[in-house]
């Protein structure tokens, strides 16, 4: 049990302690009820906190009992206690993951874009397997997928591929997931067999109350395009010219929804995704801006490789943890908790770390 007592500082319960204490005078503020969006938003993370604070508390009490009975037990009886021991650790381990979650938004749904990199065929049947492991793991946890759009490639997987992931902490959990996935394999387009590498990037965001987005897109800046929906065929295709495409005149970034046969609809759908990677790259912009005042130096990891996948060696490897798997199909198959937990130890150390910083 000493393990556990130790944990204390992993857990971070006098700092989570304090957070929480300043969170209950903002609640105590009538004001504060004036704004939803803020109102939810620190509600939201209060009780996110009382939650791992209470937890905490009580495990301690019954950790510290069980330790007092194991002092005075006869080995017969420390057996029969095994079963309670393991319970607790199982507890430890449960509320340690929930401390992982420090990003914004971690209990929103998750808007996902997988696209290809350079490469053609390569890259698109890259990023079509990167589409359908995300989508076989939410599978598999029994999560809800909403496909957005999806453009496929001419010959193989897709060009691009949008969707939202609807589940407990679907955000918090696909967070570590942003980045550039790598591919090494021997092609199965090449009549030569050799080794080819693609490149395919993963962008992840929140889906963030609409009443917190104060964004404002004028008409201006937007061009719409209308285009057929994509579809396996059959009778459910649509073939009507509903889909829409909104980009963004100023930054260039575009968004399309496939959803719905109404193209009303599809517009309402697209501008609110819009919307959202708008309020998303405002948020990174003000976190690089404070970062600055502060004085950090961090170092530039938009868009960094963070995994191999590499197939005619039999495994993948996340570069931020080190952490390396040797089931390359498994985790195609949507077996990803390992690789996303670890990710998600290693945000929340460079979350730590960065707090740690500016207390100095």
């Amino acid at each position: 049990m000493k393990s556990w007592r130790r944990s204390g500082s992993t857990f971070d319960i006098p700092g989570k302690t304090r957070r929480l204490n300043e969170l209950d005078r903002e609640l105590s503020d009538p004001d504060l009820w004036n704004n939803a969006g803020r109102a939810r938003q620190v509600t939201q993370e209060a009780g996110s906190l009382r939650r791992i604070v209470e937890d905490y508390q009580a495990l301690q009490g019954d950790a510290s009992g069980l330790e007092e009975m194991l002092e005075i037990a006869s080995d017969e009886e420390r057996g029969l206690l095994a079963e309670e021991q393991a319970a607790i650790q199982t507890r430890v381990d449960d509320l340690y993951r929930e401390t992982l979650f420090t990003m914004k938004h971690a209990d929103a749904p998750a808007i996902v874009r997988v696209k290809s990199g350079a490469g053609g065929t390569e890259s698109q049947d890259w990023a079509g397997m990167l589409t359908r492991m995300f989508m076989r793991w939410a599978e598999r946890r029994g999560y809800k997928v909403e496909l957005l759009d999806q453009q496929d490639g001419e010959q193989a997987g897709v060009v691009s591929a949008e969707f939202i992931i609807r589940g407990e902490k679907a955000f918090g959990m696909l967070a570590p997931e942003h980045g550039v996935h790598r591919l090494v394999r021997v092609s199965p387009f090449d009549s030569n067999n050799r080794r080819h590498t693609s490149f395919a990037s993963v962008d992840v965001v929140p889906e963030v109350p609409e009443e917190e987005i104060n964004i404002h897109i004028p008409d201006s800046d937007l061009r719409r395009d209308v285009f057929r929906s994509q579809g396996a065929g059959g009778q459910g295709v649509n073939t009507t010219d509903s889909a829409v495409r909104l980009t963004h005149i100023p930054t260039g970034i575009a968004v399309a929804s496939q959803v719905t046969r109404s193209q009303i609809k599809n517009h309402e759908i697209a501008l609110q995704i819009l919307k959202q990677r708008l309020y998303d790259i405002e948020m990174r912009k003000r976190e690089e801006e404070e970062a600055k005042a502060r004085g950090e130096q961090k170092r530039i990891e938009w868009g960094s490789q963070i995994r191999s996948y590499v197939l005619d060696k039999q495994y993948v490897k996340d570069h931020r943890t080190g952490l390396m798997k040797h089931n390359p199909d498994e985790v195609l198959d949507g077996d990803l908790d390992d690789l996303m937990w670890a990710g998600l130890e290693w945000m929340a150390g460079k979350r730590a770390a960065e707090d740690a910083g500016d207390d100095e």
